[in-house]
């Protein structure tokens, strides 16, 4: 018995250095991975704003500084302003053809190669920014975003949102619908077209040709963000009249396209990380524009007795009018653009009623 139980305990006795012996052996190959210099990836990010503007220049910023730090240094961001790279109208193109890795934009610039673009950074008399993003994470737009870039090779993500956007400068008041016939005004996207319909002339220009048109005469309106970003610009210097009135971009989007190819490159963890800090931007920028806007207005009348305006009823209306028609000819004529707005606008119906209920009621008695 006492044999038996000595051959028992050098049996136990070595299956337990056996198993410290794989446990080393683990343990060793476990700190040569970690101890493995890990692949990095160097990434460009370019714009449609000017390097370093306020708000919309310094969402990309941001979103490089975060990815910077949460990757510890693994991958990294270079941002370019427009015209640094590409020209502001380009970003698309870059991203989509691979010359670059990222862009920061609005989805309106893209009509031109996707009709239904627009619906993803503002739509006139649509939604806030909050009924946006609400609609984009958890009512399927972000879903359907994915769908109309995915043929180009983009991968969208939310790049921050100005809010609720001003009517615009007026080198003259606005006093009724004809004061807008002939009207040479800067305003992209659908709005634009809108205008037109209304018997204005829209003109595209990228946020850095601006102020010279203006000044000049080459246009004699144009609409940019708010009073932060307006009062950056110096626009107060070429046109005396600002209208308040928000009715085209009631919550601008504004857009990361990463080019698909480099993103499936990256491995899970920094997939995920350009992802969070995509999200994290968005919900500073709005919070951002929120803060410094009525700060800027006040700088705008106080300090250089800026003529402050809203749009008469009239004037309102008909462009309401004008945006319903332009909405239901998009419709018939793309199919994307129809099955976009259908949950869109439902889901505008929904928050539109909830809000009755809710903001617009507790606005009213506050």
């Amino acid at each position: 018995m006492i044999r038996n139980s000595m051959r028992s305990s050098a049996v136990i006795i070595l299956a337990l250095l056996s198993l410290t012996a794989c446990g080393d052996k683990q343990n060793t190959v476990a700190a040569a991975k970690v101890d493995q210099p890990q692949e990095k990836f160097a990434w460009k990010l370019v714009t449609s704003w000017p390097k370093n503007f306020p708000g919309l220049g310094m969402a990309p910023e941001k979103f490089a500084k975060h990815v910077n730090a949460m990757s510890n240094g693994r991958l990294t961001v270079k941002v370019y302003g427009a015209g640094e790279l590409v020209p502001g109208f380009e970003v698309f193109d870059a991203v989509s053809q691979g010359t670059v890795e990222m862009g920061h934009s609005g989805a309106y610039y893209w009509k031109g190669k996707i009709p239904a673009a627009p619906i993803f950074s503002a739509i006139p008399f649509g939604m806030t920014a909050t009924e946006f993003n609400a609609w984009l994470h958890y009512g399927g737009g972000m879903e359907l975003w994915q769908e109309i870039y995915q043929p180009f090779g983009i991968k969208p993500l939310p790049g921050g949102n100005s809010g609720a956007q001003f009517g615009g400068w007026f080198k003259k008041e606005i006093n009724s619908v004809a004061d807008l016939q002939g009207l040479k005004m800067r305003i992209p996207g659908l709005a634009g077209e809108v205008l037109k319909s209304a018997g204005a002339t829209p003109v595209t220009l990228t946020g850095g040709e601006i102020f010279s048109a203006l000044q000049s005469g080459a246009i004699d309106a144009t609409e940019w963000v708010g009073p932060y970003n307006d009062l950056a610009f110096g626009f107060y210097q070429a046109a005396d009249y600002y209208y308040s009135s928000v009715w085209h971009e009631p919550g601008t989007e504004l857009e990361f396209l990463v080019n698909q190819k480099a993103f499936d490159a990256l491995p899970a963890d920094l997939q995920a990380i350009v992802e969070v800090a995509a999200n994290a931007v968005n919900e500073s920028t709005l919070a951002e524009y929120n803060a410094r806007n009525n700060a800027a207005l006040k700088t705008l009348i106080e300090e250089h007795n800026v003529q402050l305006r809203q749009f008469p009823a009239e004037v309102m209306q008909t462009l309401k009018l004008h945006t319903d028609k332009l909405i239901a000819e998009q419709v018939k004529a793309d199919k994307d653009f129809a099955r976009i707005w259908q949950s869109y606008s439902e889901f505008l119906e929904s928050m539109r009623e909830f809000n009755k209920l809710t903001l617009q009621a507790y606005y009213e008695n506050r």
